[in-house]
């Protein structure tokens, strides 16, 4: 049975806007699967992450990139959206989602684009402490204080998926990437994608360390990534999302993923 889409209003957010006065606001909800917020952009940052579930955040990258990246994001992963970028949200498993809306002012220096950081266990608490009811003001200030210390010096994780402009950009760049993506076990070499497009591998080499800032090898694996998580999040066995990813060995599939998130497969369970 197909689910239902479940639009959400995005000019519901002037009771948790920040101020320079209180930089830092946080609101917590409850989202089931498929909920989605339509594209739009606001002037605060904004830092997306789920205690439970699994959500996908699109943002616009900026000039010269242009552009959308994708980010899948599991608990222990969150967001950062910079002030101004415009970006949707979809929830792709039930999720207690948490929003902390920070105040331009407030954006640690050098944070001027969109990625994904490490929600230490300090940060989740500070962010349940900021959220409690009646929090005094002068308590406010303090958890305010360290939120953004740690956001600060939070740990990254390569978990965006870019793709080029639907519009004014290369064409054969965009149908690789829309084809890796429909089929993600598909095991093609760069030589043989690049045949079905139309180019050389050489040219599309060139294409994506150029249009997209990464070789191919480095795209394919985010993609692969990004189309793992939302199976494991649903508890589906190791073997199946490495057979699903184009792995013929669990071992392999484990291997990247560990490599590439710091943990193996089994951490990101649906449980």
């Amino acid at each position: 049975m197909a689910r239902i889409q479940r639009p959400v209003p995005v000019g519901d957010t002037d009771a948790y806007r920040p101020s320079r006065g209180r930089p830092v606001r946080v609101r917590a909800r409850t989202m089931p699967a498929d909920t989605h917020f339509e594209p739009h952009r606001h002037a605060w940052a904004q830092l997306a992450y789920c205690a439970t579930g699994v959500v996908q955040v699109s943002a616009a990258q900026p000039a010269p990139a242009g552009g959308d990246i994708t980010y899948i994001v599991p608990p222990s992963r969150a967001v950062w959206i910079a002030p101004g970028a415009r970006h949707s949200v979809h929830v792709l498993e039930d999720a207690e989602f948490r929003t902390l809306y920070i105040d331009a002012s407030a954006v640690p220096a050098g944070w001027a684009d969109c990625r994904v950081i490490v929600v230490s266990p300090l940060l989740r608490e500070l962010v349940q402490a900021l959220d409690a009811p009646a929090v005094p003001r002068e308590r406010e200030a303090l958890l305010t204080q360290l939120v953004l210390d740690e956001l600060a010096g939070a740990a990254t994780h390569e978990l965006g998926v870019p793709l080029p402009p639907a519009e004014g950009g290369d064409r054969r760049l965009r149908a690789l990437c829309d084809a890796v993506l429909r089929d993600p076990a598909e095991r093609s070499t760069l030589a043989q994608w690049a045949h079905t497009v139309g180019a050389s591998e050489r040219t599309m080499a060139r294409l994506f360390r150029d249009g997209l800032g990464m070789s191919y090898q480095q795209w394919r694996q985010q993609a692969v990534l990004a189309h793992a998580l939302p199976l494991l999040a649903r508890g589906q066995p190791v073997s199946h999302v490495a057979a699903a990813c184009g792995y013929a060995s669990d071992s392999a599939f484990t291997a990247m993923f560990r490599a590439a998130l710091g943990q193996p497969p089994s951490a990101f369970q649906g449980r």
